[in-house]
């Protein structure tokens, strides 16, 4: 699959549950996916409902969570995906995020330049030994706290450049979002910029 423009990245959305789709969180939701050419979601849907609602706006691959037990071809536990020259994985737990890379390899069928997690409800973006580590947190429920609207993020590709932005994807009235911005460029292998607390090698 090439994809030349913008990815969306989202996970652990844990719907339905107080909300039955990501709608009821308002129109920012929506105008986001709406925005992007392909959504990767990184896994705890427990329902399909989730991916039914995203294709509204844009093609969506999943892996599948521990809160996934539900068989939908749209899921895989591990997804790869090869454009412009990168190699994409994503997983939903990376089980230990700060082994070394040479052991988080493992989890994948190949070698991988992103990965692409979730899990911890907490957005995370790290550089280190070649390798992108993006998680984008919760949409939904960012680090652990009651329905609202979290982080999401957005991955642009294109032959030896890359672009990922985490970002707070709005306010729920009396419910703040405790989210933050994590910025990264990188080109040929040199990151050109970066905002927020991005972990980058010393």
């Amino acid at each position: 699959m090439c994809i030349r423009d913008s990815i969306g990245l989202i996970t652990d959305t844990h719907l339905p549950g107080q909300i039955r789709d990501l709608g009821e969180l308002g129109q920012l939701p929506q105008e986001f996916l709406s925005s992007v050419d392909l959504i990767m979601h990184g896994g705890d849907l427990t329902s399909p409902i989730v991916l039914d609602w995203c294709e509204q706006f844009a093609p969506v691959i999943c892996s599948t969570g521990n809160n996934d037990p539900i068989p939908d071809p749209r899921m895989k536990e591990v997804q790869i995906l090869e454009t412009e020259g990168w190699t994409i994985g994503m997983i939903h737990s990376l089980e230990g995020q700060f082994r070394p890379i040479k052991d988080l390899q493992k989890l994948f069928p190949k070698p991988v330049n992103i990965m692409i997690s979730g899990h911890t409800h907490q957005e995370r973006l790290e550089y280190r030994e070649g390798v992108v580590l993006i998680n984008s947190g919760s949409i939904t429920f960012p680090q652990h706290k009651e329905v609202r609207l979290g982080t999401v993020g957005i991955l642009e590709i294109e032959s030896q450049k890359l672009k990922v932005d985490i970002f707070p994807l709005g306010e729920t009235p009396g419910s703040p979002n405790p989210g933050s911005r994590l910025y990264l460029e990188m080109e040929e292998g040199i990151v050109v910029a970066s905002k927020g607390d991005v972990l980058l090698p010393k």
